[in-house]
């Protein structure tokens, strides 16, 4: 995939962008499915794991060595005990927020001031490197196509949050896909059971209403 360097929250945050349009505001940028993976990068480094369903720190001290996710762990380190489909919209938009900041300061993201009614400063953002935000979505799709033979556990979770969130694909072609889907979703996981229900909890998170919810572990 290009931008081997960015975590899997940033180019799920780069898709969700690019789907969503530049006239797209708010919630439209999924920050989500930011988090959930944030999550999922946090359980393949080891830094989250599950006990009984809730996504618990393994290390007091340890840290992933990445800002946004370092923020993650340590808010959930502070906090009370939750589930993982729990921490998908809890305070997400912290994660969200923090992603978009690091994708500005890499020149993935564009920030441009403005006055709102000619006042009010605000500021909007805007897509900045847009070839590379096209190569990220077509292998994506090539990903969940089946086209790609070797894929990463980071590129397993990428496609897998990727389909279970809406994007990219039709839905009638993500239930063509929907073995693949599975193939991406085990192989995200295939580090442990941590990881393993993390990504299963999280992509049912985020997915449409309307879709039914990938199976769990043993269900």
């Amino acid at each position: 995939m290009p931008n081997g360097p960015l975590t899997l929250p940033a180019r799920l945050c780069l898709l969700a962008w690019d789907a969503a349009g530049p006239a797209a505001r708010g919630t439209a940028h999924r920050p989500d499915l930011v988090r959930a993976g944030a999550l999922v990068e946090l359980a393949q480094h080891g830094l989250l794991t599950d006990e009984d369903g809730i996504a618990t720190p393994v290390d007091l001290d340890a840290s992933a060595g990445d800002a946004v996710l370092d923020g993650l762990l340590e808010l959930v380190r502070e906090s009370c005990p939750h589930p993982w489909r729990t921490w998908v919209t809890l305070r997400a938009r912290v994660t969200f927020d923090a992603v978009r900041e690091q994708l500005v300061a890499e020149g993935y993201l564009r920030a441009e001031k403005r006055r709102v009614l000619g006042v009010f400063p605000s500021v909007e953002y805007a897509l900045e490197r847009l070839a590379v935000v096209e190569a990220l979505r077509e292998e994506t799709r090539e990903i969940l196509r089946g086209r790609v033979a070797e894929v990463s556990e980071r590129d397993a979770a990428v496609a897998a949050l990727a389909a279970a969130a809406g994007l990219l694909l039709p839905d009638q072609e993500v239930r063509v896909h929907e073995r693949r889907v599975e193939d991406l979703l085990a192989r995200a996981g295939a580090a442990g059971p941590g990881p393993g229900w993390a990504v299963r909890e999280v992509s049912t998170a985020v997915a449409p209403a309307t879709r039914a919810p990938a199976p769990t572990p043993g269900g």
